[in-house]
């Protein structure tokens, strides 16, 4: 659903079955749209105004087309703002990560299991709600990371839950969280605050363009939730400015797993660990 605000969205219907949301998903992503709804015979996507160009059009189009064999019947509408966010938190429930972690809405009131951590999420429309695979399989490979001493990079943090989940999980050293989305920021802010999790430093900064610069800070790990065309762009940068520090990933369809393996190969990681989840993957990846 579209992101609060002043603006007008553009809803584009696409006319296809749940087994195909997954995948829709993981395209339109990489064509920048990160904001859904999903429902029984449709999936809805969300862009500003602003963005919906005859280019945009002709390019969602065309990789449509590719990537499944066939355009599916879509239409697009202009939506004007309303409050969304009453939209989108009416129908959230708790997630259960695993019988380690629970990602409940603030007023949220449930019992977790014994020893279970609760992580409180407000989302405002911001992605990482705990409701996409690529979040929880972020969670569950962080489970099984030893974050304790470790000075970590959030990239593209959304809610802020993957930053909150690691200083819960134990971790003690500063984390950078950031977004280049002003209402995601505020959001990780607010997130944050909630679940009283200290020393976690949102920034509103472009994963690209600010990057170099804040790898030179010096980090032992890196997260990036993010899109395939992000990872392809941001990746050997991480591995120029930080060669030595070990990256989380998610956000790549498993049908770029190849892609994937090559893009390692040639930059000379590793993976260490890859779990999947749906149509999706994460891996965790060590430089060689």
């Amino acid at each position: 659903m579209p992101q609060p605000g002043t603006n007008h969205f553009i809803e584009l219907a696409f006319q296809i079955g749940p087994d195909l949301h997954e995948l829709c998903i993981g395209l339109l992503a990489g064509e920048g749209i990160d904001s859904f709804l999903e429902e029984d015979h449709q999936l809805l996507a969300y862009l500003p105004e602003t963005q919906w160009t005859e280019e945009k059009e002709e390019s969602l189009r065309s990789m449509l087309q590719e990537r499944l064999g066939t355009l599916p019947a879509y239409t697009a509408t202009l939506i004007a703002d309303r409050n969304w966010n009453a939209d989108w938190e009416a129908t959230l429930q708790p997630i259960e990560i695993s019988d380690k972690l629970l990602i409940v809405q603030q007023s949220n009131d449930i019992t977790p299991k014994p020893g279970q951590i609760v992580i409180q999420i407000n989302p405002k429309m911001s992605f990482g709600t705990g409701y996409h695979a690529t979040t929880r399989l972020m969670l569950r490979q962080m489970e099984h990371l030893d974050l304790k001493e470790k000075k970590i990079m959030d990239i593209g943090t959304g809610t802020g839950v993957l930053a909150i989940a690691a200083r819960k999980l134990g971790n003690n050293r500063p984390i950078l969280a950031f977004d280049n989305n002003s209402w995601a920021a505020e959001n990780a802010v607010e997130n944050i605050a909630e679940n009283q999790a200290d020393e976690i430093t949102v920034a509103l900064l472009d994963a690209e363009e600010d990057l170099v610069v804040n790898l030179k800070e010096g980090y032992d790990l890196i997260l990036a939730n993010i899109n395939k065309n992000v990872i392809d762009r941001i990746l050997p940068v991480i591995r120029k400015y930080a060669p030595s520090a070990p990256v989380l990933l998610s956000g790549i369809l498993v049908y770029d797993e190849p892609w994937l393996n090559k893009l390692l190969k040639r930059l000379g990681y590793t993976a260490e660990k890859t779990i999947y989840e749906d149509e999706w993957l994460s891996s965790f990846i060590k430089p060689l």
